[in-house]
């Protein structure tokens, strides 16, 4: 017996199929529908919010004062220095700056780096016997702490000869500790390429004037930024006295450098002042990196060569910019970064239980209307911690899951053609 089917049942068929194949089209088209409407209906009932504009580039490069006031902003103050920078610790925004990349010679601000490199190689626990090698070529009116020959110091001792005395002698000694004076300028030179400061070429570890040895306020921000993130580093940039070996069992008392941190000579303690490092030489005039805490908020000053005044002008212009940044907060917009360097190890050897540091000096001045933290020996700096990356807002099933829906879609009503017509044909059987 032969199956076929008649022309009526052809016929039958024939619109049976276009039927399913209509539905089938129509269901896809309604699947896809369904699949962005969540999404549509989610966004006319809350209006997405606009999203924040890029920041505009950095404007660091460009010579003069840089600051971008929001109306209402304090004035930037009338500073003589050849290059300067206010930035904020925490977050890395340069408030304001003038020739932030301008090459100028350091002079004892370049310890800052020399600490970054070696402090972390050097336990602070660690005793050495001081030899006559390791005193030789220290540059004539070098500022010493008093190092000799044949005395026994702890690497913590040295290091706050370094932080408070500036002394170049205690230099030479950690350098020769480090490897060496010339391999010791090669690390700082490599330390200061991996933190971004790219301004920063390095020939005599101490910051003595040397032909070619540059750096500039932002690489300078940089190192001082960097090293309050090292708690050994922000306990010896922030200690005002100390009582320093001498020969025998004897000790002396020296006091550090910074006037912003001791008041002395006339200058007032800043309030809040951190530390970090001071420098003077004939090449660079008066150099300075200061950082201060009030409330919340913490910043970075850098200051190289001012033109105006005598010796202590350095710090009254550090005074009047750190008034300025914290007046300023939020009230300015960037006008570049500081260079991130949380990726950048910053542990070192604690310094805990080395010889005592001296006296204890008065806690900081409260600022008028604000909390001071505790000192950075105290409580080292804390960068903010990255954060993850929320997923779009335009996310949902995207094309590909869309795709799966419309093709189920279309095996569905296929399905169903079939069925009709495998009913169609046994109607139609003789």
């Amino acid at each position: 017996m032969t199956i076929g089917f008649s022309s009526r049942t052809a016929a039958s068929r024939s619109a049976v199929t276009r039927a399913a194949l209509t539905c089938s089209a129509v269901c896809a088209a309604g699947l896809l529908a369904a699949a962005q409407s969540p999404a549509s209906a989610l966004t006319d009932a809350f209006p997405r919010a606009p999203r924040p504009a890029a920041p505009p580039p950095s404007s660091l490069n460009q010579p003069g004062i840089q600051v971008r006031p929001r109306p209402g902003a304090p004035e930037v103050p009338d500073v003589s220095a050849l290059s300067w920078v206010v930035a904020d610790a925490t977050t890395g925004d340069v408030l304001a700056a003038h020739n932030a990349h301008r090459r100028l010679p350091p002079a004892s601000t370049l310890k800052t780096l020399f600490a970054l490199t070696v402090l972390p190689k050097l336990p602070g626990s660690t005793l050495h016997t001081v030899n006559e090698r390791e005193l030789e070529g220290i540059g004539a009116g070098s500022s010493m702490v008093g190092v000799a020959e044949g005395i026994t110091y702890r690497v913590s001792d040295l290091w706050r000869g370094v932080f408070l005395n500036s002394g170049n002698d205690a230099v030479h000694v950690l350098a020769s500790m480090n490897g060496g004076w010339t391999s010791t300028a090669a690390q700082m030179q490599a330390k200061a390429r991996s933190l971004g400061a790219n301004d920063t070429h390095v020939v005599s570890p101490d910051g003595y004037d040397t032909p070619g040895q540059v750096s500039s306020a932002y690489d300078l921000a940089v190192f001082g930024r960097a090293g309050l993130r090292n708690p050994d580093f922000a306990r010896y940039c922030s200690t005002a006295e100390a009582m320093f070996p001498g020969h025998g069992s004897s000790t002396y008392g020296i006091q550090n450098t910074n006037r912003l941190l001791t008041g002395a000579n006339g200058v007032e303690r800043y309030p809040g002042l951190i530390g970090v490092k001071n420098g003077y030489t004939t090449n660079a005039g008066n150099t300075l990196v200061a950082a201060a805490r009030h409330g919340t908020r913490t910043l970075v000053v850098t200051l190289m060569n001012p033109q105006a005044g005598g010796g202590l002008t350095v710090y009254e212009e550090a005074r009047s910019l750190l008034d300025w940044g914290f007046a300023a907060s939020g009230e300015v917009d960037p006008v570049g970064t500081l260079v991130d360097t949380r990726s950048v190890p910053a542990g070192g050897p604690s310094a805990a239980g080395t010889r005592a540091a001296g006296p204890a000096r008065p806690g900081p001045a409260a600022h008028p209307g604000r909390a001071v933290r505790p000192a950075a020996g105290d409580r080292p700096l804390n960068s903010p911690r990255p954060v993850a990356a929320a997923p779009s807002e335009d996310s949902g099933l995207g094309w590909s899951g869309a795709a799966g829906i419309a093709g189920a879609a279309v095996l569905g009503a296929a399905g169903v053609a079939f069925a009709l017509r495998f009913k169609a044909g046994r109607s139609g059987r003789g």
